[in-house]
């Protein structure tokens, strides 16, 4: 009835969490420091799955939905001509002359085409959903004063609702990546979609912002990522352990940049690729099990383990340690830190 001739409806999501989301976690990346990026992340796969479509069947151009007041317009077509520079892009929303959601109805009923029933009249508020999070905007949550409505949350319960008995669970890593659940080896998707499970099921994930869009304005969004939120602490916990003390603050020092370039839709950048080098360099020996506490909305470490650890029980412990560290050498690398701090001071008393 539309004229569409040939359809392409498949399944990404192995793809989307080997490709993009696990190499974005082992980043341990943050949008100001609170976003877990769950529809940055989505975006570049979707647009790339789209040009390698339009090259299979020979199409000279691509759409997508997206308004002209967010960023995943930018994040698509960026995409777009990063993979296929000469590729037509069309943006409905920014070409044509609609202004709102009625004006879509209204233009589908003149042109026969069907609305189911709950897209009709106004929305209370817009969702975008993936196998790593759900994001809501809008309408009863433009006013970043009031409470979320309850009814807002799709993916996990109320933390007050939540089990009375903690959850156990135990993630094992290989090269920085999860790779286990409680001993259990699972494929990149299948992993994620059973921490998903655990934190709906303990009301972990939930995160409300005001984030700043690479467009320019500030908006308001309430976000689930409950699995993403689990495996983020497992993989810090686990870098706690494996990772040298340098390299884990580099690290710290690029990740503002590196979920800067994500969000705003730079993933298939040079400058994205070269960090992500750097990043999984640093992941060569984040190896072994986390075993992490889940209770009414809270993750709590409260253990890890790896053959690949820097932890020395001999060299910190506050008993005997027989020789393995000899405190006497701390007096010169105090001194020898403190030298310029000293020539300072002596200055400064003068003054």
């Amino acid at each position: 009835m539309l004229g569409i001739k040939e359809i392409f409806v498949e399944d990404l999501r192995e793809e989307f969490v080997r490709d993009f989301i696990f190499p974005m976690f082992r980043a341990n990346a943050l949008y100001e420091g609170v976003y877990l990026l769950g529809t940055s992340i989505a975006r570049p796969l979707i647009a790339k799955r789209q040009i390698e479509i339009a090259k299979a069947t020979g199409a000279d151009a691509v759409a997508h939905g997206a308004t002209g007041k967010g960023n995943d317009q930018v994040r698509f077509e960026l995409t777009y001509y990063a993979l296929n520079p000469d590729i037509k892009v069309i943006a409905p929303w920014r070409e044509w002359d609609f202004k709102s959601r009625s004006d879509l109805i209204e233009f589908a009923e003149k042109h026969q085409i069907s609305v189911a029933k709950d897209k009709r009249g106004e929305a209370p508020f817009s969702v975008d959903a993936n196998l790593l999070h759900s994001s809501s905007e809008g309408k009863v949550l433009e006013d970043p004063s009031q409470e979320p409505p309850p009814y807002v949350y799709q993916r996990t319960i109320s933390p007050e609702d939540a089990p009375d008995k903690p959850t156990i669970v135990t993630i094992g890593f290989a090269k920085g990546d999860a790779v286990s659940i409680d001993g259990k080896l699972l494929s990149p998707a299948t992993l994620l979609t059973r921490l998903n499970e655990l934190g709906g099921d303990n009301g972990i994930g939930r995160v409300d912002l005001v984030e700043n869009r690479y467009v320019g304005m500030k908006s308001r969004g309430v976000y689930e990522t409950p699995g993403g939120t689990i495996l983020h602490v497992a993989h810090r916990a686990m870098e706690s352990l494996t990772l040298d003390r340098e390299a884990m603050h580099l690290k710290d020092q690029l990740m503002p940049r590196y979920a800067e370039l994500i969000y705003y839709g730079f993933w298939f950048s040079p400058e994205r690729e070269m960090l992500q080098a750097l990043i999984d360099k640093s992941q060569e020996h984040v190896e072994g099990e986390v075993r992490l506490k889940l209770y009414k909305g809270n993750v709590m470490v409260i253990g890890r383990g790896s053959e690949k650890s820097l932890y020395s029980d001999k060299i910190v412990t506050f008993e005997d340690d027989a020789g393995a560290y000899d405190q006497k050498d701390a007096a010169g690398f105090i001194k020898l830190n403190a030298l310029r701090l000293r020539l300072l001071g002596r200055r400064n008393r003068k003054d």
